[in-house]
């Protein structure tokens, strides 16, 4: 609800223009007790030196100005009005001690609750009051940050140009592998031979004497390799012995007694 402020004067309180609404509006507070905070500071004194029984014709006068209006409509204003209308009577009448509790405490609450939406109040006001982001403030801009531009001077000789163009084609360029034509001895020749010769070998001979006169160099090599591989298949096939006394001794062989 929405109305036009209260007048300082509660004599001159008249109702509102509407002939079927009563409407109340103290600066965005509506209600009994904002009526009340209201009718208060027209006392000019502090919330805790208020004088209950000023405020209370005050109060009446007012919700007296507006008894042509429907009473549905101004129940909450009643309510209030009746039962500051039995506060008033309590402080004016003596006191009678059975009752609890008493109109004093009952004035006293009443105050303690007027300065309690008065602070309320002008908390809201102050926080209303602040700076408003986007409106009386504005944050900062992002920095945008500097751009750096590089750009690449290439100095470089022909050799150079040559030498990156051999590097970046050896990497991509197939493997061969290429394997030297050289003499050897297959594992047949081998086999044949030391099966020959173990015929005419009855002692233990070392395994050197089976391989050729004339085998030198890397020859003797790859004899000496084929030559061993065909006395282990021998023995494997029972037609040699095989000794050795160490590890990297020399292997001597013999026909099987």
């Amino acid at each position: 609800m929405s109305t036009p402020p209260i007048p300082a004067d509660p004599d001159q309180a008249t109702p509102p223009s509407p002939p079927d609404v009563l409407t109340v509006d103290i600066d965005g507070w509506e209600g009994p007790l904002d009526l009340l905070l209201a009718l208060a500071r027209n006392q000019k004194v502090d919330l805790r030196a208020l004088s209950i029984l000023a405020l209370v014709d005050q109060y009446l006068a007012y919700v007296d100005a507006a008894r042509s209006l429907k009473l549905e409509l101004a129940a909450d204003y009643l309510v209030m009005a009746a039962w500051l209308a039995y506060l008033k009577s309590a402080l004016l009448l003596p006191r009678d001690p059975e009752v609890e509790p008493s109109p004093e405490e009952l004035a006293l609450r009443l105050q303690l609750r007027l300065e309690r939406l008065n602070a309320m109040r002008e908390s809201g006001a102050r926080l209303m009051a602040r700076d408003r982001l986007g409106r009386d403030v504005f944050r900062r801009g992002a920095p945008e940050g500097l751009q750096t531009v590089r750009k690449a001077r290439w100095q470089a000789e022909i050799y150079d140009l040559i030498a990156a163009y051999g590097r970046v084609s050896a990497r991509t360029r197939p493997v061969m592998h290429i394997v030297a034509n050289r003499p050897v001895m297959t594992l047949e020749a081998a086999l044949e031979r030391v099966a020959r010769l173990l015929g005419e070998q009855i002692e233990w001979t070392t395994i050197e004497a089976f391989l050729p006169p004339q085998a030198d160099g890397a020859f003797r090599k790859s004899a000496l390799a084929s030559s061993f591989l065909a006395s282990l298949e021998l023995a494997r096939q029972g037609r040699v012995e095989l000794r050795q006394k160490s590890a990297f001794a020399p292997l001597y062989l013999r026909r099987p007694a």
